[in-house]
């Protein structure tokens, strides 16, 4: 399963993923053995495997003709993709899509090839030991798709309120695969009949971009929030002088991002984030979790009363995205980096493919009504000259690409970062009676007044996106010692109280929804070689703490 719904009537395509392919290891004991496992998968799934960091090679036999597009959406953490033998494509990043064309492909049958690696390298500037596991195999789905000469890449919607209704600022991406310009149209068309055609004209690229707007009435539209999330489809089509030959379908929402002040504000009413962040990880599924597994964790979400997930620490599988978008939950989603010290900024590598993943992870989850805001750079040097350009870059680089959403970085640099004045949100993870003993509203204040008094990030609107405590599953302790259940649940209602109460504050994000995985470099704070700061296990199992985040995030409304 790709997506909630069908994005192709014309266009021919076949899921390649949620099928057998044959996996072989390019070292170890098992080298070239041949082992069918399911995609998408991560390899550490299969037993023998659990802790295997190389490279394996994923085949696939198909049957197609012509002009043939593979759309993959993960691989970790790259991907070296060929057919019958000659590559057609290599792309690095585990968290976002890439696709690949081969051109005038013979009729018959084929074999697609991937060979992914999960190493650790000076090759890798974001994967790297970390508080998370980077696990290797093909992770999220893949598509084959027919296309002719030329086809429709992507679709962006831009809502905007003006008086008396919309405007729909609809932008389309068409390529053209030969060297012919023939004449063309695109047409558009979102639901409730409003379409539009232009001509398409390619550069020397052989690439069109094709901007038309569109202006409705507000009779005519059915917003998307949180309690009422309306999704509107829209469909891009080309035709020749005989008829339609290719289409795209994809969805938005009709609601709008401000900043008003130290308010975030959607449709124009302040929001009061009541966030949960969440790592793609189970010890069944590694990153690869299935369809059910994502509805099973958004219902455990919703079910503790909270409003909004962020995405920690990378762009997330778009069929989540979906479900949020169809569920009405807000979606912090940030670009891959967590706690790079400067001396791994300084990685030759580093600056290019945190642009790529800012560039692929826009390209992609644009249209997604859910998403608000756009994060970067996670803990990273936020408190150095050389971090300060890095930051910026990026920040002026989502402005370029989506000028319609805030941006934000979650921040641990106490009274030292360099960086708030620059993205619209301030945003600060905060560990008060775990990491260090000061109460937990006397810091939460200390932190918020210093940004507003004497930070550049004075004005803006501030967010805590992490705070929280560990405690392993099982382990109580009267003596309410930390690691205890016990302790998690007088901790994080000591941190939220003081998040929420806090006048000036727009919302919290509670570290973390379940317990992850972890690299195995990390062992020596993390038992188990686990974060163990989930309010549910591994399995999903709630601990003392669930029922009790449970009631406080309830007891506080969505709009403040």
């Amino acid at each position: 399963m790709i997506r909630t719904f069908s994005t192709n009537n014309i266009r021919k395509t076949t899921e390649l993923s949620d099928s057998l392919w044959q996996f072989s290891p390019c070292s170890g004991e098992r080298k070239g053995e041949n082992i069918e496992i399911s995609v998408p998968c991560c390899w550490e799934t299969i037993p023998g495997f659990e802790s295997y960091r190389g490279e394996g090679i994923f085949t696939k036999k198909f049957h197609a003709g012509g002009n043939v597009r593979m759309m993959f959406k993960g691989v970790s953490h790259t991907a070296i993709v060929s057919v019958d033998g000659r590559m057609i494509g290599e792309h690095y990043n585990a968290y976002t899509p890439f696709s690949c064309v081969f051109k005038g492909m013979e009729e018959g049958e084929h074999e697609l090839s991937v060979r992914a690696s999960n190493s650790f390298s000076e090759e890798s500037a974001l994967h790297v030991p970390n508080d998370y596991m980077s696990y290797g195999g093909i992770t999220r789905g893949v598509v084959m798709e027919m296309v002719r000469e030329e086809y429709i890449d992507w679709i962006h919607v831009i809502p905007k309120k003006e008086s008396g209704g919309w405007n729909a600022e609809v932008y389309a991406k068409v390529v053209n695969l030969s060297d012919i310009n023939r004449k063309i149209k695109l047409n558009l068309v979102i639901d409730g009949g409003f379409h539009d055609s232009k001509e398409v004209v390619f550069d020397e690229f052989g690439e069109a971009v094709v901007h038309v707007d569109f202006h409705i009435r507000d009779k005519d539209v059915k917003v998307w929030d949180i309690i009422n999330p309306n999704l509107c489809g829209i469909r891009a089509e080309l035709s020749d002088e005989d008829g339609i030959f290719d289409d795209l379908n994809d969805r938005f929402g009709f609601r709008e991002i401000q900043i008003s002040g130290k308010n975030i504000l959607l449709n124009g009413r302040k929001l009061r984030i009541k966030g949960i962040c969440r790592h793609e990880d189970h010890p069944m599924f590694g990153c690869a979790l299935p369809f059910a597994a994502m509805q099973q964790d958004i219902q455990m979400l919703k079910d503790l009363g909270a409003n909004s997930i962020r995405t920690s620490h990378y762009p997330n599988d778009e069929l989540f995205l979906d479900l949020c978008d169809e569920q009405g939950i807000l979606v912090w989603e940030e670009n891959h980096a967590r706690g790079l010290s400067v001396e791994q900024m300084l990685n030759p590598r580093f600056e290019s493919q945190a642009e790529a993943c800012i560039r692929e992870m826009i390209t992609a989850h644009m249209n997604h009504p859910s998403i608000y805001i756009w994060g970067i750079l996670n803990e990273c040097a936020s408190d150095t000259k050389y971090g300060y350009q890095c930051y910026k870059k990026q920040y002026d680089l989502i402005k370029e690409l989506d000028p319609s959403r805030p941006r934000s970085s979650a921040s641990c640099k106490f009274k030292t970062d360099l960086c708030f004045g620059l993205p619209e949100v301030v945003s600060y993870n905060l560990y008060p009676e775990w990491y260090h003993d000061t109460p937990s509203r006397e810091y939460v204040d200390e932190i918020y007044n210093w940004v507003q008094q004497e930070s550049d990030g004075s004005g803006k609107p501030f967010l805590v996106t992490e705070i929280g405590a560990g405690a392993i599953y099982g382990f109580r302790s009267q003596t309410l010692c930390k690691w205890s259940e016990e302790y998690q649940r007088i901790a994080l209602e000591h941190q939220m109280k003081a998040v929420l109460d806090q006048e000036g504050c727009s919302g919290i994000y509670i570290w973390q929804y379940c317990d992850v995985r972890i690299s195995g470099e990390w062992f020596s704070s993390r038992p188990r070689t686990m974060n163990n700061k989930g309010v549910v296990d591994e399995y999903r199992r709630p601990k003392l703490a669930y029922d009790k985040v449970r009631e406080i995030l309830h007891s506080y409304s969505d709009y403040r």
